[in-house]
């Protein structure tokens, strides 16, 4: 513990640490005589307003380069900037469950600050992958299409793809209502200020909140304030998750944290790599993602969504969060249009967790109906027009047969619950009823009969001409 607390004081900068502004460049903000490290956080004074509070993002030469958390009217060159700590921390504590927080740690509901006792570092040093166990248990969200067909077990991160308008801040209040987890953090990195009420009052609701802890970062704030309340989230959970608690870790959105990133390092100077970000986006989510997940104490697991354009899944975005996390859940267009909710298409989904931690009965049943799945979705189009023969494929007489009934267990209103007991039970009577059709022979369906037309009887006898028939016809 004392070796601990020396690296830490080690590390601590003197705060009588002072620099004067040089010039202003777009969003950063160039001091001299500054050496501060990256991530410290520092007051730029003004004469007339405020001072207004700046992290270091990089250097350029002797300059130290700073991203300001507010407007910078009224700053001129020569004013004083001052360091304020170089080693972030963060409050914690129990009462931060039920509270709104923005991406400083201030409280924003409009109730009394609470007494915080902890402080936890906002930047910790990564868990060794030996210290991982392994995932081996399930956990419940409430939605009948993740826990029985794709089903997620704690401490496993999966990634929701979607496009705008197709239900992931309605579905991420669902599972914050519904979910078996100890305690919620919900993280909206970049949200329209409109929708945080929204989101607060009618899709995670009195009941979501109390054991929920929401950190709020909106589009119109600065880029580093969106990027901190990622991380301040996460410090969150790892928080709840050391005290031994199960963490349902809720991330809106991966997308708009990558914009933020890419905001800063083209500020700061860094040269754009693929389609205008810059390297450290890249180097950006495997270090926030990775800090997700199981430990000997508690798990953290994580639904992070990702705002796929033009609902393309394989943008440099998603492709790069795809490739990190152990599953993904992909939101369709196409369902939602159709008034199916949740619009999961389960065909394009997948959980890399799953048969490690389900039953091999469940398994069974689970790719049962993803076969149903496949199988109609590859004649679709034949059935729709009218133009397939009932009887020609037994495979595909079944999944029409249980296109209702699967479609009835993946379907749920936005207010209705389900265990992850009553999930995988009416997915075994699903299964049940599929065994039941393939024990029915199937029935051709009866044929119209012809008309019996009258065939000519050959003879050896010539037929001779006959006054009845005229000299035309002979």
């Amino acid at each position: 513990m004392f070796s601990t607390l020396e690296q830490q004081v080690s590390r601590i900068l003197p705060v009588g640490l002072t620099g004067r502004v040089t010039r202003i460049v777009g969003l950063t903000v160039a001091v001299s005589g500054f050496p501060a490290p990256v991530g410290a956080v520092c007051r730029v004074c003004r004469d007339h307003g405020e001072p207004v509070e700046a992290e270091v993002v990089g250097f350029h030469h002797d300059e130290t380069l700073l991203v300001p958390f507010g407007e910078l009217s009224g700053v001129r060159r020569g004013d004083r900037v001052e360091l304020r700590y170089s080693l972030p921390r963060i409050q914690v504590g129990e009462k931060l469950l039920g509270r709104v927080l923005n991406g400083k740690g201030r409280f924003i509901d409009g109730l009394d600050r609470p007494v915080l006792p902890h402080r936890v570092p906002l930047h910790p040093d990564p868990i060794s992958a030996l210290d991982r166990p392994r995932i081996d248990e399930p956990l419940g969200t409430g939605l009948n299409a993740i826990d029985g067909l794709l089903t997620c077990g704690l401490g496993q991160r999966l990634g929701i793809f979607a496009g705008s308008g197709v239900g992931k801040s309605t579905l991420l209040g669902q599972m914050a209502r519904s979910s078996t987890a100890d305690v919620n953090v919900v993280v909206l990195v970049g949200e329209r200020g409109r929708e945080v009420r929204e989101f607060l009052e009618r899709d995670l609701g009195p009941e979501g909140l109390a054991k929920s802890v929401v950190i709020v970062a909106t589009g119109n704030e600065p880029a580093v304030l969106r990027l901190r309340a990622a991380f301040y989230g996460t410090a969150v959970a790892e928080y709840f998750r050391d005290t031994g608690r199960n963490v349902l870790l809720m991330m809106d959105s991966v997308t708009r944290l990558a914009l933020a990133q890419r905001e800063i390092g083209l500020s700061a100077g860094e040269p754009p790599a693929t389609r205008g970000y810059p390297p450290s986006v890249f180097a950006l989510l495997p270090r926030l993602l990775e800090r997700s997940g199981r430990t000997n104490t508690g798990s953290i697991t994580g639904f992070y969504t990702v705002l796929v354009e033009a609902d393309d899944t394989n943008e440099p975005i998603s492709d790069t969060v795809r490739g990190i996390l152990d599953g993904h859940i992909v939101l369709s267009r196409k369902l939602a249009e159709q008034a199916h909710w949740p619009a999961i298409d389960v065909l394009a989904s997948i959980s890399r967790s799953m048969y490690d931690i389900v039953t091999p009965e469940h398994r069974s049943a689970a790719e049962g109906i993803r076969r149903m799945l496949a199988t109609y979705q590859q004649s679709e189009d034949l059935v729709t027009i009218g133009a397939y023969q009932a009887g020609t494929n037994p495979q595909l007489d079944l999944a029409i047969k249980l296109r209702d009934p699967i479609l009835g267990y993946l379907r749920q209103t936005r207010d209705e619950s389900m265990t992850y007991a009553q999930s995988v039970d009416k997915l075994m009577k699903l299964s049940l009823l599929q065994s039941a059709q393939i024990r029915t022979p199937t029935i051709p369906a009866p044929q119209t009969p012809q008309p019996v037309r009258p065939q000519a009887v050959a003879t050896n006898e010539s037929i001779q001409p006959t006054d009845d028939i005229p000299p035309v016809m002979q």
